[in-house]
């Protein structure tokens, strides 16, 4: 792993805890912002393995597909985990208030979990 990909998967663990923390207080909307960023800061940890880095989220979301979910290098279910992520996220940060319940909060809680276990496998364990 590079110091670069290990600074990533920080800040995804960090994002992570504070998607808890939101979703522990009952901000569901902003819960789902910080678990979207947790699993994007995953995917580009993955790409800056291959030396690929996009300015725009969505251009990096395609190139996690097409890089990694298309090739089965990692589960297709990540990518579009990554996708339906960030649709949400959009949905909490400009849609109405209250737009992301509590049980979409926690599944994308979930999912960020389990994308940052598989990251820990594939790319190499965190300090704690």
């Amino acid at each position: 792993m590079t110091d670069d990909q290990l600074e990533l998967l920080l800040k995804a663990r960090q994002s992570l805890s504070a998607a808890k923390l939101l979703l522990d207080n009952c901000y569901p909307d902003y819960s789902v912002s910080r678990a979207y960023y947790a699993m994007f800061y995953i995917a580009e940890a993955f790409l800056e393995g291959e030396s690929l880095s996009f300015s725009r989220h969505s251009a990096a979301i395609a190139a996690f597909g097409r890089e990694f979910a298309r090739p089965n290098r990692v589960p297709h279910e990540f990518h579009r985990f990554l996708i339906e992520a960030q649709d949400l996220r959009n949905a909490g940060d400009y849609g109405q208030l209250n737009a992301i319940n509590i049980d979409q909060a926690t599944e994308q809680l979930n999912r960020a979990s389990r994308f940052l276990k598989l990251a820990k496998t594939l790319l190499g364990d965190l300090p704690p």
